[in-house]
């Protein structure tokens, strides 16, 4: 049940053919863990928690700092040196009073991504590395939970949605992340943004279609990008879809896979 004043915060949502009051209800019994509070965790958080998401995970272990205001808008001048999981967390209560808010100061990966993942219904990893992307997405298969992915460049970013314990239409698996990225880029091949910079309303591009991707998921309309990488050139202003497929070679679901979890070599 909704009380009068979530009535009224919803009001768009509920008259939404596709939403509506069901799936209101289903944004509110929702948990959506966020791996990583800056540039693309930023946007996703507000927008999830103003969407009424009933709890929003929030896993960062760094702190603000000056530089990150330039894209990271949910912070402030006087969040500096503050935990950015604390910081959006008090965001999140002062935007949605109706949403729980769970700062998770810790770092994730190969060896504890299945203990933080668990308990949460759906994961966004808005991480700026591929050692994170790798570990979250393996463990997400592992632990049957929908994943959605993205990561952005100087003036470029991509999305994609991941259920690869679940099969396609044809009857094959779904693919995972390492189907669609077999291998990490060499070190150094690929700068950051520390080094090549980034166009402050990319990640606010990218972080909204997350949330959007995110919300459907949950509700449960339209087509999702399951199979598909959305890729964004703002320096253009192209968008384009291309479809990717389940490689049979992959080491989580691949015809030689095991179907118990299984320490794969980390990616460097």
């Amino acid at each position: 049940m909704f009380t009068p004043s979530e009535i009224e915060r919803y009001a768009r949502h509920l008259v939404l053919r596709d939403i509506g009051g069901p799936g209101q209800q289903k944004l509110k019994a929702a948990r959506v863990l966020v791996i990583g509070a800056g540039g693309l965790g930023a946007p996703l958080i507000q927008y999830l928690a103003a969407a009424g998401v009933g709890e929003i995970g929030i896993l960062d272990d760094d702190v603000v700092s000056l530089s990150n205001l330039q894209r990271q808008v949910l912070y402030a001048s006087t969040d500096l040196g503050k935990p950015k999981a604390v910081c959006a967390a008090d965001a999140v209560r002062r935007l949605n009073p109706y949403v729980r808010a769970t700062p998770i100061q810790k770092r994730i990966d190969a060896a504890n991504a299945q203990e933080l993942l668990a308990g949460w219904d759906i994961v966004a990893d808005g991480s700026d590395n591929f050692a994170t992307r790798y570990a979250v997405s393996d463990a997400c298969f592992y632990a049957h939970r929908p994943l959605v992915s993205a990561a952005i460049g100087m003036f470029d970013g991509s999305l994609t949605t991941l259920r690869p314990f679940e099969t396609s239409p044809s009857g094959t698996p779904n693919p995972t992340y390492r189907c669609l990225f077999p291998e990490p880029p060499p070190p150094g091949t690929v700068p950051t943004c520390e080094e090549a910079g980034v166009i402050g309303a990319l990640p606010g591009v990218l972080g909204a279609l997350m949330a959007h991707e995110v919300i459907r998921e949950i509700v449960g309309y339209g087509e999702g990008l399951v199979g598909r990488l959305l890729l964004v050139d703002l320096a253009h202003m192209r968008f384009e879809t291309v479809k990717y497929g389940w490689d049979d070679a992959n080491p989580l679901n691949g015809v030689t896979a095991s179907a118990k979890p299984q320490t794969i070599a980390p990616v460097l």
